[in-house]
């Protein structure tokens, strides 16, 4: 082994275990890979960025602007709307929704997909009294076996596509096998393979994660409050060491004014609607002197008979809007009444990962209350301004209802519990499709390449306005877009300082004796072992010219071994780290780590079972 290719070892075995370890972002680690290797002088300086103008970093850019498109353009949605009427049956359920998302993540970005489908699954679990655990982990399945059936479903398709000699695969080139094995798995998943999945119980049929009423007080100034003429930060600040409440809404006379600012000047009688456990309520109402809103009220009510029996009468008004029984409900009908409450979870991508509310300032930036999270299934208890957000935390958010969808897509969230919420503005569905369709016939007669046609329909829909430009980039993960222009750098040197001719030979001594099939079961189980824990973009990548010197050892060719390593790479089943589809569910479905595996080891073995005998059909 030269000192080269164990330059090229050192940084692809600490590039693979810092992605394990998940303390980076990973295209951060791809950078510093990138890095390494320029350092060495393994690869050429002219040639160190030629990666972000790759063919495949420009196709997956334009994959992800062109499935926002469709998204803006309703044409999922429609879809996704049709799906209410499917009934409560759990198999029916299943079916319909891997279908659906299978086909969706065929020809838009199978996360974004699976985003679109995922509310519809909870609310279909919740209207049937079933915990969504039963649907969520099928339902991301699907989205990772759709992906396979054409090159533009899913990353790792692409860059296989450009290591192939002598040209691209085509746009369906992927689908006999991709379609054997989603039509195998979703047929498991619905059968046999749903019953695997946990029972993640909730505590009553149709039940939300988050009862709100049972937290929602209105609280009222008193006319002699100290805190009458201060600001509403005042008043918080002055409570004691940062009180666990949040002001949902201000109520003055007629008025209501949601999210206040906390540099809202407070009167007299004016009602506060609070949500607060009852433990922090009362240190609260100890710290401030303020009352409750129905307490106050029967205090004058009695008042008031007192001065009718003396032959008085009362001069002051109950303040208006104030619940004068107490009725928790109507709280949280006030609540609603300018804003909106729904359930929310952050995706692996959010702006919200690592930080607190407080210090977001969501409040002040966003007009947005962060009213309650949840992790693990469960209500955090803590001070929701100190909680440091993870991805997957369940949100329950307050905000206007008019710009609530776009706050959240901002901030990287997806709404969970109603489907009339959208990330972004229906617009002409026959637009969009027309522009998708056309840029599809494009590549399949030939007319342009994959990369001009997509990119060509991703430019017209922003001049269509089906999106602005704005938008447009920011559809763009640009976390997948700097792995792969750094980690294609990186493959490349393995394969130029013969590293993976190194590793084929190895793999050769102990598959020389092994049929073709042997061989293709061996990179594609290899390659899903290793997606299970690595980006599945990185996978592809560092498998690929390992499996294309193998193939030119063993003679056998090389378009069976990339479609091997293809299946692979997205077949990531077993662990929540393997895909971002994996990690979107866990949270909503509560599922554990150890969960994944007791479905998607059995489906692992289908896809394997399926897949090599239909690739060594077409591609041998």
């Amino acid at each position: 082994m030269s000192i080269d290719q164990g330059i090229v070892f050192a940084v692809l075995g600490i590039t693979l275990a810092m992605f394990v370890w998940n303390r980076l972002r990973f295209d951060i680690v791809a950078m510093l890979a990138l890095l390494a290797v320029a350092i060495a002088g393994l690869v050429p300086t002219e040639e160190l960025f030629a990666g972000f103008g790759h063919p495949a970093v420009i196709t997956v850019a334009a994959v992800l602007v062109i499935s926002q498109g469709l998204v803006n353009g309703g044409v999922v949605d429609n879809i996704a709307r049709l799906l209410g009427k499917i009934g409560h049956r759990p198999t029916l359920q299943i079916l319909t929704l891997t279908s659906v998302v299978a086909l969706c993540s065929g020809f838009i970005n199978n996360v974004g997909a699976l985003a679109l489908l995922m509310p519809v699954a909870i609310w279909m679990s919740r209207e049937a009294g079933r915990s969504p655990s039963l649907l969520l982990m099928p339902l991301a399945f699907g989205s990772l076996l759709g992906g396979t059936m054409t090159l533009i479903g899913t990353p790792p398709n692409i860059i296989i596509a450009s290591y192939r000699e002598g040209g691209s695969f085509g746009l369906f080139d992927f689908a006999p096998v991709g379609v054997a094995i989603t039509l195998a798995g979703i047929a498991f998943i619905t059968l046999i393979g749903w019953r695997f999945t946990p029972r993640r119980e909730e505590s009553a049929a149709g039940a939300k994660l988050f009862s709100v009423g049972e937290y929602v007080t209105e609280l009222r100034i008193p006319a002699d409050s100290p805190h009458a003429g201060t600001t509403l930060h005042s008043l918080l600040t002055g409570a004691g060491d940062e009180p666990d409440v949040v002001v949902l809404a201000l109520i003055r006379g007629e008025q209501r004014q949601a999210v206040p600012s906390t540099y809202k000047v407070l009167r007299e009688g004016d009602v506060l609607l609070i949500e607060a456990d009852t433990t922090s309520l009362q240190a609260f109402l100890d710290n401030t002197g303020l009352e409750l809103a129905h307490q106050a009220i029967e205090e004058k009510e009695e008042a008031e008979d007192g001065n009718e029996k003396n032959g008085t009468g009362a001069e002051d008004e109950i303040p208006k809007g104030v619940n004068a029984e107490g009725d928790k409900e109507a709280s949280v009908q006030i609540a609603k009444g300018e804003l909106h409450l729904v359930e929310a979870v952050i995706a692996p991508e959010s702006s919200l990962v690592g930080q607190t509310a407080n210090r977001l300032q969501l409040r002040e930036h966003y007009h947005l209350n962060i009213v309650a999270v949840a992790r693990l299934g469960y209500r955090l208890k803590r001070r929701l301004g100190d909680i440091r957000f993870n991805a997957g935390d369940i949100l329950l958010v307050q905000g206007f209802e008019d710009s609530l969808g776009g706050t959240l897509a901002e901030l990287g969230c997806l709404p969970l519990a109603e489907r009339g919420l959208r990330l972004g503005s229906p617009r002409n569905t026959a637009m969009a499709s027309g522009i998708f369709l056309a840029s599809i016939t494009a590549i399949v007669t030939g007319l342009l390449a994959a990369p001009v046609a997509l990119v060509a329909a991703a430019v017209a829909m922003v001049l269509v306005k089906l999106m602005s430009a704005a938008e447009a980039y920011k559809a763009i993960d640009w976390s997948v877009v700097v792995l792969l222009a750094a980690m294609i750098p990186v493959g490349q040197a393995m394969e130029t300082t013969g590293g993976a001719g190194l590793i084929a030979a190895q793999m050769l001594v102990l598959g020389e004796n092994l049929s073709v099939a042997s061989v293709l079961v061996m990179i594609l189980v290899g390659t899903t072992l290793l997606s299970n824990v690595v980006n599945n973009a990185a996978a592809a990548i560092v498998v690929a010219p390992i499996a294309l010197s193998l193939a030119g050892e063993l003679q056998i060719a090389s378009d069976a071994v990339l479609m091997a390593v293809a299946v692979g790479a997205s077949c990531a089943f077993m662990t929540p780290i393997g895909h971002q589809s994996n990690a979107l569910v866990m949270e909503p479905g509560g599922y554990e780590f150890g969960d994944y595996w007791r479905l998607g080891l059995p489906l692992t073995v289908i896809v394997t079972v399926v897949a090599v005998p239909v690739i060594m059909l077409v591609w041998t």
